[in-house]
C-alpha cells in the first residue's frame, strides 16, 4: 500500500483565548484540509491569574458551545490545568469535548493517519522520586523522559522545555527569554530520532536548521534528520510564528546522504556522563596512521603494512572515527562547528600542557570536513568541495591568529595532511612550533631531510588547494606559519623577493591572511609544500608526526597511542582551549 502524507499544523500556548483561534483554525481547516491539529503549549489560562472571561470560556467549551473544526491534541505547558477540565477529563476517558483531546503529560501515542506523537510535558522537578504517578500536574522527572526512550522513534516530539545544546553549532539567531534547557530532553530527542521536536517560549518564535542523528546498527546508512522549532504564543506582542503547518509521512525513509542545510546534532555535545561501556581505544580522532593501513580494532596497537589481499572494505559514515555520525563520537573534544568543518582537540596529543607555556593546552588540533570523503578533491558537489576547504583555511588561519594574540609573536604553526584517494576521512592537523624555528627555516628543513634520509620524492612549493587543479591525486600537504618578525624590513630581508623563493623551493613570503569576520589581519611568513605520494615508494603515514616530534624534543610521543590522557585531561584541555580560541571562533558569531 503506498504511503500518504498528512497535513498537520502545532501551534504555540494559547493562553485561555482558545475560542478566537480555534476561529482562525477552522477558517484555515476550510483551505488546507488538515488531518489533525496540536496545540504545544498552554491551551487554557493559567489558573493563577484566571478572568471570569477565562471562566465563561471554560463552561462554554465543556458545555459543547465551542465548535472544533477537526481533531486537536493539546500538551500540558507550564501552567496546571484548569481542575473543571482534569474532572472532565477523568470522567470522559481523556476528551474534553467533540474533536478536543488531552495528549497527556507523559505518553507516546499513534494516531489513526499513523504518525507517532510522542509528549512530555511541565517542568522538571528534581523532588520527584520514581516516575511520576500524577498525569494532570505540570511537573516531570528524568525517569519519566527515560520511560519514553522505550518508544525507540517518534515522528513528532513535543515538549514544554528545551533540549540542552540545541543552539550549539547554529548560525540562527537565537533570542534568549527564559528558557530552561534540559539534558534529559536532550537525551529524549537523541534517542526518539523525531522528524519535527516542537516546543514553546514566551514572546519569540525559533526555528533551528534541520541536525542528522548518528546513524544506528540497525540502520548504519541512514541519516535521520530532526527539525525543532519553538512556537511563540498566540497574540504574543511581536507578532512572532504562533503556529506552523507541515506535511508528514510516517512512512517515509530517511535520508542515506547527509542533506544539504543540515548540522550534525547539536544534542551530542551535551557534558553528559558517560556509560559505561566505553568505545575501543582507537578513536575516531586518533593519527592518520590509524586509518589507513589497517582498520582499528581492540588489539590493534601500532602501525603494520596492509596485504592487499585481506583489505577490510572502508568504514561507512557510522563506521568512520571521523564522521559526526559514529555511534563512538568523543564529543568531550569536539571545540567548534562550522558549516562545513569541525575543530577538536586530538586524542593523544604530541604536544602537552607544558609543551608551550603560553598556552594552557596542548595546541595539538584536527581540522576536519563534516563530509565523509577521502580526500577534499573527492567531494562530489563543488560548492561543498569549495566551502569546504575555504572553511578549513579559515579554522587555520584563525588557531594562527590566536597563537598570535596569545603567544606575542613566539608560536608559529605546522599544519599538515595525508590526502590519499584510498583513504577514509581526509583532515588536517595542527600544531604550534617555536616560531623562531619557522623564521630560521629549520621546520621545512626538517621535513625535506627526513624526506631524503626516508628516499621519498622531493618536496615541491605551491599548495594543492582542495586537490583539483592540477595537483596529483595523492599527496602529503604541508603548510608552515609564523607570525610577522618584530622588525618588517629584516623579515623582509630574510626571505628575499617573490622569484628567490620560487628558484630556492622554499615557497615562501610575506602574506596578509584574514580571519574570516573574527578580526584584524594576521600577517606571517608562510610556506607551503607538497610531496607527491605514488605506488613508487611506500610512504609513512606517521611522517608528519614523527618529524615534529624530532623537532620539538617530544620523540618519546611519536605514538599516539602512547600518549593517552584520562577523560578527565581530555575535557580540561577542550575547555581550556575553547575559552582561549572563543575570540577568535567565527562560528560563534554567524
Amino acid at each position: 500500500m503506498a504511503s500518504q502524507s498528512s497535513k498537520i499544523f502545532v501551534t504555540g500556548s494559547i493562553n485561555g483565548q482558545f475560542r478566537t483561534v480555534f476561529d482562525k483554525i477552522a477558517a484555515l481547516h476550510a483551505k488546507n484540509n488538515f488531518s489533525f491539529g496540536i496545540i504545544a503549549g498552554d491551551l487554557f489560562a493559567d489558573p493563577l491569574s484566571t478572568t471570569a472571561e477565562d471562566e465563561e470560556h471554560v463552561t462554554a467549551l465543556l458545555d459543547g458551545k465551542v465548535e472544533i473544526a477537526l481533531p486537536l491534541y493539546f500538551a500540558i505547558g507550564a501552567s496546571a490545568l484548569p481542575d473543571r477540565i482534569v474532572e472532565k477529563l477523568e470522567s470522559n476517558g481523556g476528551e474534553v469535548c467533540t474533536n478536543l483531546y488531552f495528549l497527556g503529560k507523559r505518553t507516546t501515542i499513534k494516531t489513526s493517519e499513523g504518525i507517532k506523537i510522542t509528549a512530555l510535558g511541565g517542568s522538571l522537578d528534581p523532588n520527584i522520586i520514581g516516575v511520576s504517578k500524577d498525569k494532570y500536574p505540570p511537573f516531570y522527572n528524568e525517569e519519566d523522559a527515560k520511560v519514553l526512550q522505550e518508544a525507540q522513534s517518534t515522528e513528532l516530539l513535543v515538549t514544554s522545555q528545551w533540549p540542552l545544546g540545541i543552539g550549539n553549532g547554529s548560525k540562527v539567531e537565537l533570542t534568549r527569554s527564559n528558557q530552561v534547557e534540559q539534558p534529559c530532553i536532550a537525551d529524549l530527542c537523541s534517542t526518539l530520532k523525531p522528524k519535527y521536536h516542537f516546543s514553546t517560549t514566551p514572546t519569540s518564535f525559533y526555528e533551528r536548521e534541520p541536525f542528522f542523528h548518528p546513524a544506528t546498527e540497525a540502520a548504519p546508512d541512514a541519516y535521520s534528520v530532526t527539525r525543532f522549532i519553538s512556537l511563540a504564543p498566540f497574540g504574543n506582542p511581536h507578532k512572532a510564528k504562533w503556529i506552523y503547518a507541515l506535511n508528514l509521512d510516517p512512512q517515509a525513509a530517511p535520508p542515506v546522504t547527509i542533506p544539504t542545510g543540515t548540522t550534525a546534532s547539536p544534542l551530542s555535545f551535551n557534558p553528559k556522563k558517560r556509560s559505561t561501556a566505553e568505545p575501543a581505544p582507537f578513536s575516531r580522532f586518533a593519527q592518520e596512521d590509524t586509518h589507513s593501513h589497517s582498520y582499528p580494532g581492540p588489539h590493534t596497537d601500532r602501525y603494520r603494512p596492509f596485504k592487499r589481499s585481506r583489505r577490510a572494505p572502508p568504514p561507512t559514515p557510522s563506521e568512520c572515527y571521523f564522521c559526526l555520525s559514529s555511534p563512538t563520537l568523543a564529543t568531550h573534544l569536539i571545540t567548534s562547528i562550522g558549516s562545513d568543518v569541525y575543530l577538536t582537540t586530538s586524542k593523544g596529543p604530541l604536544s602537552t600542557a607544558k609543551t608551550f607555556p603560553s598556552l594552557p593546552f596542548p595546541g595539538h588540533m584536527l581540522i576536519i570536513p563534516l563530509t565523509h570523503s577521502p580526500t577534499i578533491a573527492s567531494i562530489s558537489d563543488p560548492d561543498s568541495r569549495r566551502s569546504t576547504y575555504q572553511e578549513m583555511r579559515r579554522y587555520q588561519a584563525a588557531l594562527n591568529s590566536m597563537l598570535a594574540d596569545r603567544a606575542a609573536g613566539a608560536l608559529g604553526s605546522v599544519t599538515w595532511e595525508v590526502s590519499r584517494s584510498r583513504g577514509i576521512h581526509t583532515h588536517w592537523q595542527y600544531l604550534p612550533v617555536s616560531a623562531e624555528l619557522v623564521r630560521k627555516g629549520l621546520v621545512d628543513a626538517a621535513f625535506k631531510v627526513d624526506a631524503e634520509n626516508q628516499k621519498f620524492p622531493v618536496f615541491r612549493t605551491g599548495d594543492p588547494g582542495d586537490g583539483l587543479e592540477g595537483a596529483p591525486e595523492d599527496f602529503f600537504r604541508l603548510v608552515v606559519w609564523a607570525p610577522e618578525s618584530e622588525s618588517k624590513s629584516e623579515a623582509l630581508e630574510k626571505v628575499g623577493t617573490g622569484d628567490e623563493n620560487g628558484r630556492n623551493g622554499a615557497g615562501e613570503g610575506m602574506e596578509m591572511k584574514r580571519v574570516g569576520d573574527v578580526g584584524e589581519a594576521t600577517k606571517g611568513k608562510e610556506t607551503k609544500m607538497y610531496l607527491v605520494l605514488d605506488e613508487s615508494f611506500r610512504f609513512d603515514l606517521q611522517f608528519g608526526r614523527r618529524v615534529m616530534a624530532k623537532l620539538l624534543g617530544l620523540e618519546s610521543r611519536m605514538q599516539w597511542q602512547d600518549c593517552g590522557q584520562s577523560h578527565e585531561d581530555e575535557v580540561g584541555d577542550a575547555e581550556g582551549f575553547k575559552k582561549v580560541f572563543k575570540a577568535f571562533d567565527f562560528s560563534l558569531e554567524e
